[in-house]
């Protein structure tokens, strides 16, 4: 388990602080994660690679000469968000364009997608492959839907030696989605992980048992089966391998034994011994064998296996020189450390200024953001436990990075003097930013549709607020592509919205139509239990979640019912568009 750490919530920012103290050889701090801190080519394209805390080295240990030029590093098991991966792209980028790479998860993906559409937008190229590598995940027919675990290194490897070849940024694109086409890997775990605060694993196997096919967030395996031989295990994992041999392969393979946190090296270097021997026997030549940590998953005692299938280019391209703070291949040339300080911070826009009746209304925003991260603080672990059952566990620790967050971004905005829209839209931009993975965006989103009805002039009516829970509704499910029955935040947000925006037009007062809303959020987070998942993490484990409730739908009842509250206990909207009587519940 994992025992040292001060407030959970802040582990990751603590350990990002103290790697780059360690390794300011090799990294460079900046907002989202770190880039190297040593001179790179101009034109070069930049490997910005990615993904939540908790994986040493993976994401920022892999930074440096000859691999990554920048790692945006989320919070623990989650992933960096959109503001994260903007900046440290931003602060990567040589004027060659950007490569993003990271495995297939949701959050992943939602975040690095929005980056990529701001650096575009931005006059930035960017072009992204997402590592797909796990074979556990779904069948050879779905391998978009693979998530992407040790092969991730592979690809960035791969990307980032065509990068330092001088390959533009299609042609750097190119060699890495090659390299996720001939990658393949596969995993097992004895026992589950612990994450710092948690006072269990988030997941457990019994005695002499070993989970199949597990994901590196400990994510429970698709499989149970006794615990082999290793041996026995290598025999298991090259034939699950081998059956997936990929179209063209030429015979050349780079196997890496990986350990996901706990497994001693001495174990590893058993079960290799095994694997050696059974891919000679397959006929194949063995180029540049890995034994080793390379994507782990805090203490978890498990191995995962993967082949990288090399064709001449590849080949010349994973010859590479490598020199980051936790791989190294070959000599790299001595470089030179960039100027210190080179990389600006983003400065925050001004707020803007709201009239004597915004002010009002964004004293109660602050106040219902205060309640909402209040509520957090109180359930985070039970938000913990319900995310650990068939996700990663980071949803409670996620929920109250974003809430402190926004309650702390909005306070700052209201005490400057903002009107309503911009102390909310700054909240919704911290939350974000803060949390993180799939819900910190989708809160973000939104919090920021809501935000941009209130204005920060006069009073909005109950109109307004229900047309702007619905857009924000809206956005999430534009976003996150979930669906009613998908099992996901949105099957509590729907009947949330529905009821709301019908109680409204009936010309319900809003205290008491949310309260009537917050119910039927209630009633429909609780029937999440009964469903099985069919989006996110989750998904290939569903039946680990049936008769649990969803963590995302869960926590958003919480809030809206702890919201209702302050609703009832401050002035919040006019009667009407026109009206100046605040009204009251």
């Amino acid at each position: 388990m994992t025992r040292l750490w001060n407030d959970p919530a802040d582990f990751a920012d603590e350990m990002i602080d103290g790697f780059v103290a360690a390794n300011g050889r090799y990294v460079e701090r900046v907002t989202g994660g770190v880039v190297r801190s040593t001179r790179v080519p101009d034109g070069q394209v930049a490997v910005v690679i990615g993904g939540g805390s908790g994986h040493y080295p993976a994401f920022g240990g892999l930074v440096g000469p000859g691999l990554a030029h920048g790692a945006a590093m989320g919070n623990l098991f989650a992933s960096p968000s959109t503001q994260q991966v903007h900046a440290v792209a931003s602060a990567a980028n040589a004027g060659g364009g950007v490569l993003l790479s990271y495995g297939n998860y949701a959050g992943d993906v939602l975040n690095f997608d929005a980056a990529q559409e701001r650096l575009r937008a931005e006059g930035i190229p960017c072009e992204t492959v997402v590592v797909t590598d796990d074979i556990a995940s779904a069948g050879p027919a779905e391998r978009d839907r693979r998530r992407g675990i040790a092969g991730d290194l592979t690809v960035f490897r791969t990307a980032a030696g065509a990068a330092a070849a001088g390959y533009d940024l299609a042609g750097v694109a190119r060699v890495a989605r090659l390299a996720n086409d001939r990658t393949r890997s596969f995993g097992v775990a004895f026992t589950g992980c612990t994450l710092p605060g948690a006072d269990a694993p988030l997941f457990s196997v019994p005695d002499g048992r070993m989970a199949v096919g597990l994901g590196i967030h400990g994510e429970p395996g698709i499989d149970e089966t006794d615990i082999p031989t290793a041996d026995g295990l290598a025999e298991m994992v090259v034939a699950r391998l081998l059956a997936e041999r990929p179209d063209g392969a030429d015979g050349r393979v780079v196997p890496l034994l990986n350990g996901l946190g706990s497994l001693k090296y001495e174990e590893l270097f058993v079960v290799y011994r095994r694997v050696a021997a059974l891919l000679d026997e397959a006929g194949l030549e063995i180029v540049d064998p890995h034994v080793g940590e390379y994507c782990t998953s805090f203490d978890m005692a498990g191995t995962s296996l993967t082949l990288f299938w090399l064709d001449d280019e590849l080949a010349d391209l994973w010859e590479t020189p490598v020199d980051t703070p936790a791989y190294r291949r070959g000599a790299v040339p001595t470089t030179e450390r960039r100027d210190a300080g080179r990389i600006a911070s983003a400065v925050a826009s001004d707020e803007v200024a709201g009239d004597a009746a915004s002010v009002l209304l964004a004293a109660t925003v602050v106040a219902a953001l205060d309640t909402v991260a209040r509520t957090i603080d109180e359930h985070v672990d039970e938000l913990g436990r319900i995310d650990a059952v068939a996700g990663d566990g980071d949803h409670g620790i996620g929920m109250q990075r974003g809430s402190r967050a926004a309650v702390r971004a909005a306070r700052q905005a209201a005490d400057a003097g903002a009107g309503a829209a911009t102390t909310l839209a700054r909240a919704a931009d911290a939350w974000s930013d803060r949390a993180g993975g799939t819900s910190g965006a989708l809160w973000g989103l939104l919090l920021a549709e809501i935000a941009a009805r209130l204005g920060d002039a006069g009073r909005p009516d109950a109109t307004c607020i229900a047309d702007g829970v619905a857009a924000g509704v809206g956005a999430v499910v534009s976003h996150g592509k979930a669906e009613r029955g998908d099992k996901t935040m949105v099957d509590a947000l729907l009947p949330f919205t529905e009821a709301l925006t019908g109680d409204v037009a009936a010309g319900t007062r809003l205290a008491d139509a949310w309260r009537t809303a917050a119910v039927a959020a209630t009633a429909a987070a609780a029937a999440t239990a009964d469903l099985l998942p069919r989006k996110g993490r989750a998904r290939t484990h569903g039946e680990h979640a049936v008769g649990t409730v969803d963590a995302g739908a869960h926590s958003f009842a919480l809030i809206v019912t702890a919201v209702g509250e302050t609703l009832a206990a401050a002035p919040v909207i006019s009667r009407s568009a026109s009206a100046d009587t605040p009204e009251r519940n």
